[in-house]
């Protein structure tokens, strides 16, 4: 048996390896949705990576977020860090312990993954246009919808989606969540950045109902 020394071989058709080589991508949140994200985007060979996000791992991120035992009380951003480390020590990651702030310069990709409208909100006023891809990812429950911004009418579309806080439901899109609604948002979320790299249509809006079996896009 042949064993391919190349760990992207069996990806080659799917991830174009040159059109990340240049880029920066930002992943603003790396709760449960965020460092699924990041792992992921780890995996498949991004090679500059900044994480953002200000929290500190707690005993029941292990069982909802994929943290470890031994990350409780480490900020999340380095936890983060060691386990894509791990992956590919290679990769440059740009490491910022805390919130997201106008200020910072982020990549031509974001991946939001916050637990708010409010902090969503924010986050898009300050980058809208300025960015290539923006990729935002809410959870509650087994409920998740994966929304993409990356030409005039998806990026007019995910405007609409940002409602009002007191339209939103009461507590944040992570107080009830599982791991595997996390995975599955943040795989959904990291196929439409490899689409958007193959020059490929991405779904503005893309919900899935775990529990119902339902998913929906348009």
């Amino acid at each position: 048996m042949t064993i391919s020394t190349d760990r992207f071989s069996r990806q080659a058709a799917l991830v174009p390896l040159d059109r990340m080589a240049d880029k920066l991508v930002t992943v603003i949140g790396v709760g449960a949705i965020g460092r699924q994200v990041a792992l992921q985007l780890a995996s498949i060979g991004v090679r500059h990576l900044q994480l953002i996000d200000f929290d500190t791992v707690e005993s029941t991120n292990i069982t909802t977020q994929g943290y470890l035992a031994s990350d409780v009380g480490v900020t999340k951003v380095l936890a983060t860090t060691l386990a894509i480390e791990r992956i590919d020590p290679t990769i440059e990651i740009d490491m910022i312990i805390d919130r997201y702030r106008r200020s910072q310069q982020v990549g031509q990709v974001i991946f939001c993954c916050v637990d708010s409208i409010t902090a969503r909100s924010a986050i898009w006023r300050s980058l809208r246009g300025q960015v290539d891809l923006f990729v935002d990812g809410r959870m509650r429950g087994e409920v998740l919808r994966v929304l993409t911004a990356s030409n005039d009418s998806s990026v007019d579309y995910y405007a609409t989606t940002l409602f009002a806080p007191t339209e939103a439901q009461q507590g944040a899109c992570t107080s009830h969540g599982t791991i595997y609604t996390a995975s599955i948002a943040a795989g959904l979320m990291v196929q439409q950045f490899t689409r958007w790299l193959r020059n490929l249509p991405t779904d503005r809006d893309l919900s899935c109902n775990l529990l119902a079996s339902e998913l929906v896009v348009c």
